[in-house]
């Protein structure tokens, strides 16, 4: 047999980590590495955290699933939480961020059709990442994620990301809302314009549409505001969240308004994990630590810091580096090539885990509970690399 035991879908590396302390990883080999990855913007409050490991240990020790069919004093807590912080007044728990997109899509089209209505396409946005099942796909204008997958489902229309002139040709009568990240994370970390988010937001008031936001990437207190979108003055009528929320234990929600929700009733979805109380636990522990002005302050000012490092690094390498660019701690450095060889570099040879985006971006996604010891120490790991880096000769 030819197959690896694990279906062989990513390429994976040669670092092969078995433990983690706080902003470190620790290879079977002994070998350490400085992860500003974060296991893509999911481990937010680092390796280990003592506050959350013990919420997972107790509760796992004290009930791990039951169905939902059954009430869940658990999930509501966190529900109520979720609400009381945020814009939403319901909310739907899935084990991904793909499964609350995929929730956030379908409650965009019951929106329109239990009132009658037969809307039910929603445009989308070009470079955009919202998942890898058939609808998140399908969402996507990628065709790197399309391959092999055809046909896919109908009802997504794709324009040009930031494009507020585009995305107002593109409403029709069959047009049920916007599907967007307010930073791309995917794409290139790539944050969309006030005028952009702002401009969506009136279009869907005046067409009877919906906003739904993809903060699986930027949400959870990444740039510094608890969602991104606070960052841009307006709300959403739908948003999907995952990654940090669960700090690394397997959690996703779609959150909506009590309007936005009016299709969602009894049979309409489900899930057998969604809510099941460990997942519950740890997003409480999440909770705990991130919703309250004080930490949101340090992601701020921990990413200014970050930032002014980074951007006053690039300058000795402009054969390298073009730019930094995101917000908070949802950082990304454009290069001037393609980065997945420099990250590899970086993760080889210096001990520094990075993630590669589009746009030739390198992204820097570090647990949002860093100090100035680990930017100091990231600048080093990053200058070393970037002096014994052979940039890639244009063929």
């Amino acid at each position: 047999m030819s197959i690896t035991p694990l279906m062989p879908v990513y390429p994976r590396c040669g670092f092969r980590p078995v433990r983690g302390e706080g902003a470190w990883l620790i290879s079977e080999d002994g070998s350490r590495a400085l992860d500003f990855a974060s296991g893509i913007a999911v481990n937010l409050l680092g390796h280990g955290h003592p506050h959350l490991t013990k919420a997972i240990q107790e509760q796992a020790a004290t009930l791990m699933h039951v169905s939902n069919l059954y009430g869940s004093p658990q999930g509501e807590k966190l529900a109520q939480r979720l609400v009381d912080t945020t814009f939403a007044d319901t909310v739907f728990f899935t084990n991904s961020g793909a499964e609350a997109v995929e929730c956030a899509i379908k409650t965009a089209r019951a929106f329109h059709q239990s009132a009658g209505s037969d809307r039910f396409e929603i445009i989308t946005f070009k470079n955009a990442f919202h998942g890898r099942t058939m609808a998140t796909i399908s969402a996507s204008n990628q065709d790197k994620m399309h391959k092999g997958f055809a046909p896919l489902l109908n009802g997504f229309v794709y324009v040009d990301f930031d494009d507020l002139a585009g995305a107002e040709a593109a409403i029709t009568e069959r047009t049920a809302g916007f599907l967007v990240e307010p930073i791309q994370g995917e794409g290139g970390v790539r944050p969309a314009s006030d005028a952009f988010m702002q401009g969506l937001r009136k279009l869907a008031d005046q067409h009877g549409i919906l906003l739904i936001l993809d903060e699986v990437q930027c949400g959870v207190a990444r740039t510094g505001a608890l969602y991104a979108h606070e960052l841009y003055g307006i709300t959403p009528d739908i948003m999907a969240s995952a990654k940090g929320i669960g700090g690394g234990f397997p959690l996703g929600a779609c959150l909506a308004t009590e309007h936005a929700a009016r299709g969602m009733v009894i049979g309409t979805h489900g899930s057998t994990y969604g809510g099941n109380p460990l997942a519950m636990a740890a997003g409480n522990a999440v909770w705990d630590v991130v919703a309250n002005d004080e930490f949101l302050a340090h992601v701020r000012i921990t990413g200014e810091k970050l930032r002014a490092a980074m951007e006053q690094f690039i300058g000795n390498y402009p054969d390298l580096f073009v730019g930094v660019r995101g917000k908070g701690l949802m950082l990304g450095i454009q290069m001037t090539h393609e980065t997945r060889n420099f990250v590899a570099h970086l993760r080889d040879h210096h001990g520094l885990l990075t993630v590669a985006a589009g746009d030739n971006t390198l992204r820097v996604l570090p647990p949002l509970t860093i100090d100035d010891s680990h930017i100091a120490t990231f600048i080093e790991k990053l200058s070393a690399g970037a002096a014994s880096y052979a940039a890639p000769v244009a063929a």
